[in-house]
């Protein structure tokens, strides 16, 4: 399995309001310069799933496989013999709370989601997180 994560330590944002942040998915589209649009009905619950739709890209489901309020969730995006692994967790710590997102692919046909899918969204981590933070700071 192919993994890859990027954390941040920040006094920004606490974990609840990085919480509202992801579990608003309707809105992700207004912080990820990357989504032309994510859309889900109901709860941001294990279970559930959304619509997201990457700019230059097709229409995917992404599932929540689970969800710890205000600490963690984490996703899987099913793709032709691989599947894409996205885990966010929230740790307070002394030095502000530690914000990491780790991204996994698995699968017969993983090396070409990776290429295709996966580094490109590891690569952009960075910036993503800076942004979800500055967004996240205003709720």
């Amino acid at each position: 399995m192919w993994t890859k994560s990027h954390s941040v330590v920040t006094k920004d944002v606490t974990k609840e309001q990085m919480w509202k942040l992801f579990a608003d998915v309707n809105n992700w589209h207004t912080w990820d310069e990357g989504i032309e649009f994510a859309q889900m009905e109901g709860t941001f619950e294990k279970g559930n799933h959304f619509m997201l739709k990457p700019k230059g890209g097709p229409k995917v489901k992404v599932e929540l496989l689970e969800t710890v309020v205000n600490k963690s969730f984490l996703d899987v995006t099913k793709f032709p013999l691989a599947k894409m692994y996205d885990n966010h967790t929230f740790e307070e710590t002394t030095d502000g709370l530690k914000i990491t997102n780790t991204i996994s692919v698995k699968g017969p046909l993983s090396f070409i989601w990776i290429k295709l899918v996966a580094q490109n969204i590891v690569n952009a981590l960075p910036v993503d997180m800076k942004k979800q933070i500055e967004t996240a700071s205003k709720y």
